[in-house]
């Protein structure tokens, strides 16, 4: 981790704690922290986005997550980006479009935030209509994530997202 990246994540330590910066304030320090980037790195960007999205300017995330993700982001921070992205774009009824970016995360095959990817795209597909599927892959990925009862776990959430929708007379 360089310099510039620890500047960024003390700012953001800073925003989760008690006495957390008011929000033209968090903007402010991380749009100035971005300032000192190449005006093409994708990690100024992204850490704008994270500000706005932070501070409720999700249309103005939105369009940042974007500029991001086609700069060229790192693996974790690409990651990160399309999880947010999808959310960002939930929160304003666009889940259609989360569900398609979060399919095409685990369409990747990374291990990196996997159970984070599946939770948002969950909670995406019960915005779309698909619950049983949701639940399904939520408790898949909750089965993944313990010791006892994994493997009912995982079997269950693995029959509710691949099953029926509803019960057949």
């Amino acid at each position: 981790m360089d310099d510039w990246e620890r500047r960024v994540d003390a700012v953001w330590t800073h925003a989760a704690g008690d006495d957390r910066p008011d929000d033209d304030d968090l903007v402010t320090r991380i749009d100035a922290l971005a300032s000192e980037l190449d005006p093409g790195d994708p990690r100024g960007a992204f850490e704008r986005a994270g500000a706005r999205d932070s501070t409720g300017r999700t249309a103005e995330a939105i369009a940042l997550y974007r500029e991001a993700l086609d700069g060229g982001l790192d693996p974790d921070r690409r990651r990160q980006a399309a999880v947010q992205l999808a959310s960002s774009l939930r929160a304003i009824g666009e889940a259609d479009e989360a569900v398609r970016i979060l399919a095409d995360e685990l369409d990747r095959g990374e291990s990196l935030l996997e159970p984070q990817v599946r939770a948002f795209y969950a909670l995406a597909l019960a915005d779309t209509g698909r619950e049983r599927e949701a639940v399904g892959i939520a408790v898949e990925t909750i089965g993944s994530l313990v010791t006892r009862y994994r493997r009912s776990l995982v079997a269950y959430g693995q029959d509710m997202a691949d099953g029926p929708s509803a019960p057949t007379p």
